[in-house]
């Protein structure tokens, strides 16, 4: 369980950087970066919700 809390702590800390280099790049106007943080971060947040809902399947065993 303790494995799964540090990966769901790893995906929010992923999901952050990777929404902040989104904002970097369109306030620079290198839309590459935005591109590529927003494509990034939806890959996190799909795992994100996958593990929630391992971990809540888990519970009510």
């Amino acid at each position: 369980m303790g494995k799964k809390i540090l990966l769901n702590t790893a995906y929010n800390i992923g999901i952050f950087i990777t929404l902040m280099t989104a904002y970097w790049g369109f306030t620079k106007n290198r839309y590459e970066f935005v591109a590529a943080g927003v494509f990034v971060a939806a890959i996190f947040i799909v795992l994100k919700v996958k593990l929630v809902k391992e971990i809540r399947s888990n519970m009510k065993r």
